[in-house]
C-alpha cells in the first residue's frame, strides 16, 4: 500500500473567525476524506518581526522561520489558503515567505508542489491576491497547480457545521485537492 501523500495547509490569516482559516478546516477534512496526511497549521503559533536585513544580520533569521522550514520540507505539497489584502498577498504570509526564504541552508520551497485557494466577502473571491501569491511561489521555484478555489461572498458561504453550503463549492475543493495530491505524488 502506498504511503499517502502528506499535505501541509497554510492559512495566510492569523484572524480569529477567518473566512480562509474556514475554509482552511473544509479542505483540511477534504484531504483527509480522500486519503492524504493533513497538517494544518496556525501561522500565530510561528510569530516573527517584520522582514528586515540589519536584524537578520544581527540575530540570523526568527527560530519560527526555521521551524516552517523543517516543517515545509516534510510535506510534499503544501496549499495556501489566503485572503487578499488590497489585490495583493495579505502582509502576514507575505512577511512568512521572506523570512522562510533567507533561510539557505534548507530550502523550504523548491521541489514541493502548492495548490491555492482564497475566500473573500467580495465578488471576485481573492482571485489578484492569488495572481501575486502564485508569481511569488513561482520565484521560489514551487510548481504551482494550475487548478486553484477562489470563493467569493465567503461570509454567506459556510453552514453552522463549518461545511460549505454549495455541495459545487464543497466539489470544487475536493477537486484543487484531488490535483494537487496526483501531481505531488507522481514528482516523489
Amino acid at each position: 500500500m502506498a504511503e499517502a501523500t502528506r499535505l501541509l495547509i497554510v492559512p495566510g490569516s492569523a484572524r480569529t473567525g477567518s473566512l480562509n482559516k474556514a475554509l482552511a478546516a473544509v479542505a483540511a477534512g477534504a484531504a483527509r476524506a480522500i486519503g492524504a496526511d493533513v497538517t494544518l497549521i496556525d501561522l500565530r503559533d510561528y510569530p516573527m518581526p517584520v522582514y528586515d536585513g540589519d536584524l537578520e544580520a544581527a540575530q540570523g533569521q526568527p527560530q519560527a522561520a526555521r521551524d516552517l522550514v523543517d516543517l515545509f520540507r516534510k510535506h510534499e505539497a503544501v496549499l495556501f489558503v489566503s485572503p487578499e489584502n488590497n489585490a495583493s498577498i495579505p502582509a502576514l504570509l507575505k512577511n512568512t515567505i521572506d523570512w522562510m526564504s533567507r533561510v539557505k541552508e534548507a530550502d523550504a520551497f523548491g521541489g514541493r508542489v502548492a495548490g491555492l485557494m482564497a475566500a473573500s466577502p467580495g465578488g471576485f473571491g481573492g482571485v489578484s491576491g492569488l495572481a501575486h501569491l502564485r508569481q511569488s511561489l513561482h520565484r521560489l521555484n514551487m510548481l504551482v497547480i494550475t487548478e486553484q478555489l477562489t470563493l467569493s461572498r465567503a461570509h454567506q458561504a459556510f453552514a453552522a457545521d463549518g461545511s460549505l453550503k454549495d455541495a459545487a463549492q464543497a466539489e470544487m475543493v475536493t477537486r484543487v485537492l484531488r490535483r494537487l495530491l496526483d501531481v505531488a505524488a507522481r514528482l516523489s
